[in-house]
């Protein structure tokens, strides 16, 4: 393929990966589109994509091809391989010819040789000192990428990695709102149950509040589970 050929596929798989961040997406149906677009854009024969799980291990999330998941799931498995490696350190691991590599990781190597796979580039999906997971290509046929392929797959990588910040961004913020929603809707049960007490024992709401806070310990109930049930007329116990 002709470098202006390359530049085209990737400005169109850019400009089709960029409305998808837009539109909003579903993370394993993007890197599963990111697999198939960058096999098209480096001519390579297969792809997968490994991400963190949030605690430290990798755990593969998208492949070109079954074959290529059994082999990704071998680097998780053994928990080395050039994936690994290119995620652990943050630095592209590129490997021309896997026959001249066999003592680095040896199950990888023979279990990719055997199902064809002679060469293998890594790609780290990091974006300055955060590191999500790894893009792994791999060649049929020995031979080094040249540097225009090379950069045009760790931009694919960059591509992903923003994408799974967005996601988990969008997540946390999600989850924020939830937390933030479920304690405002607390404090409302709350401060009508004070309200209700306060009436119903003639005492202030501080005193009403001292009592029902101070039930809830001895008796082992929530806050907003005890003023739930002080709302609902379920709890008529003078406190």
């Amino acid at each position: 393929m002709s470098r202006g050929m390359r530049e085209e596929q990737l400005a169109r798989a850019f400009v089709e990966f960029s409305d998808t961040l837009v539109r909003g997406y579903d993370v394993i149906e993007f890197l599963d589109r990111l697999c198939t677009r960058c096999v098209e854009v480096l001519e390579v024969s297969a792809v997968g994509a490994l991400l963190d799980d949030g605690a430290g291990r990798l755990e593969l999330v998208a492949a070109s091809t079954e074959t290529v998941r059994v082999l990704e799931t071998l680097q998780v498995q053994r928990r080395y391989g050039p994936c690994l490696d290119a995620y652990r350190s943050g630095e592209r691991v590129v490997v021309p010819d896997l026959r001249a590599t066999g003592r680095r990781w040896p199950a990888f190597t023979s279990q990719a040789l055997s199902i064809g796979v002679a060469a293998v580039s890594a790609f780290p999906m990091r974006l300055r000192q955060v590191r999500v997971g790894a893009l792994n290509v791999f060649q049929a046929a020995p031979g080094r990428m040249s540097k225009e392929t090379l950069d045009a797959g760790q931009a694919l990588a960059d591509v992903a990695t923003i994408a799974i910040l967005q996601a988990r961004a969008v997540e946390d913020a999600t989850r924020l709102a939830g937390q933030l929603t479920h304690a405002l809707e607390s404090r409302v049960v709350i401060e009508q149950a004070k309200g209700v007490l306060a009436e119903r024992l003639g005492v202030a709401p501080d005193e009403a509040f001292r009592r029902l806070r101070r039930y809830g310990r001895l008796n082992g109930l929530a806050l907003t589970e005890l003023a739930g049930q002080v709302v609902a007329g379920t709890l008529t116990l003078d406190l």
